[in-house]
């Protein structure tokens, strides 16, 4: 079963990731991540938040590197909720962007999770544990009150953070066309 899991996670990932217009740079870069996460090693994180995992608004992949889309999901979480780390890792950022506060983490295997808005006290360099809290949830940037933003990416590649936690959506085919 866990196989079948891989591969629709694959084939998801085959399908989330833009077909064209990217530069040789960035084509290089989603093949690696398209490689990395097909190597049967891909982790199974744990969700950031407690109760339940509602998916405010859901990745979208760019057209191109420079694309419009959503590189990341919004799931609902109350200002105020603390958030854990999905996966060990070491800190790379926190700080403000813009108008939000956010927290970025390098783990292994090239995957780097990004949260916002989420307010934190740690300090880029510190090392964390998947599970432990590394912040509360706040406001701030695109996200609507009481969501959280998760981005991933896979050698520099935004990819669904769906695939990690193992709930990407079922593919439903839809016919393109009436029959002439």
């Amino acid at each position: 079963m866990r196989a079948l899991s891989r591969i629709g996670a694959l084939v998801a990932l085959a399908l989330l990731l833009p077909l064209g217009g990217l530069s040789s740079a960035a084509t290089a870069a989603a093949q690696a991540a398209h490689e990395a996460m097909d190597d049967g090693e891909t982790p199974a994180w744990l969700w950031p938040v407690d109760g339940p995992h509602t998916v405010v608004a859901a990745f979208r992949a760019p057209a191109h590197e420079y694309g419009a889309g959503h590189r990341g999901i919004d799931i609902a979480a109350p200002i105020g909720a603390a958030v854990r780390a999905p996966a060990d890792g070491v800190v790379a950022f926190r700080g403000t962007v813009v108008d939000r506060p956010l927290i970025t983490i390098e783990h292994e295997g090239g995957f780097v999770t990004t949260f916002e808005p989420l307010l934190s006290e740690l300090s880029p360099g510190d090392a964390v544990s998947a599970g432990d809290v590394i912040g509360a949830v706040d406001v701030g940037g695109h996200a609507a009150a009481g969501t959280l933003h998760i981005g991933v990416r896979l050698h520099g590649v935004y990819v669904n953070p769906l695939l990690l936690f193992g709930e990407v959506p079922r593919a439903v085919l839809l016919p393109c066309c009436e029959p002439l």
